[in-house]
């Protein structure tokens, strides 16, 4: 019997396939870039890592700067179904900034969340379009906090204190 007859070994496609290995070269370049930083980043060792070749890697990303990039938008998109969804559940401002705190607490213990920290500190200063990536998506995190530290004040909730923007980048320990 073929793989193809067999229901429960039916063979992958090509793009089933392409996002299998997208995913592990992602994820062993996410570990890299949180052990090795973006500068002692070695490509060969992640695609090693992730069980292809360097061919394979450069097949689906042009460069080290691509791969990079690569990884900041699936911590982005990864914490924003884990972590931020928890928050948009919450109407009430201070439990959507409590939900926040929790979910990225435990979401900082994956090594994915660690590369972003990584690059975040290699990048700091430099206009490097990774460094402006990872600033975009802090930005934007700064502005939802921001938003919600202002609704929680307004609902005496929140006491007052500095501007929301500048206590929205102490909680979030954003530049």
């Amino acid at each position: 019997m073929t793989a193809a007859a067999r229901p429960d070994r039916a063979r992958r496609t090509q793009a089933d396939r392409r996002a299998r290995t997208r995913s592990a070269l992602l994820e062993a370049a996410a570990r890299g870039l949180s052990t090795y930083g973006y500068a002692n980043l070695v490509l060969e060792r992640v695609a090693g890592e992730a069980g292809y070749t360097r061919g394979a890697l450069y097949h689906l990303f042009a460069n080290k700067e691509d791969l990079a990039l690569a990884v900041v938008k699936r911590v982005e998109e990864t914490w924003n179904a884990e972590v931020g969804r928890l928050a948009a559940d919450e109407a009430d401002p201070v439990e959507a900034l409590l939900a926040i705190a929790r979910g990225h607490a435990v979401y900082c213990r994956r090594d994915v969340a660690r590369a972003l920290m990584a690059l975040r500190i290699e990048f700091t200063g430099q206009d490097h379009p990774v460094g402006r990536a990872i600033m975009e998506i802090f930005d934007r995190l700064v502005t939802d906090c921001a938003g919600r530290i202002a609704a929680g004040r307004d609902s005496g909730a929140i006491p007052p204190g500095p501007p929301p923007q500048e206590t929205a980048r102490a909680y979030l320990g954003a530049p």
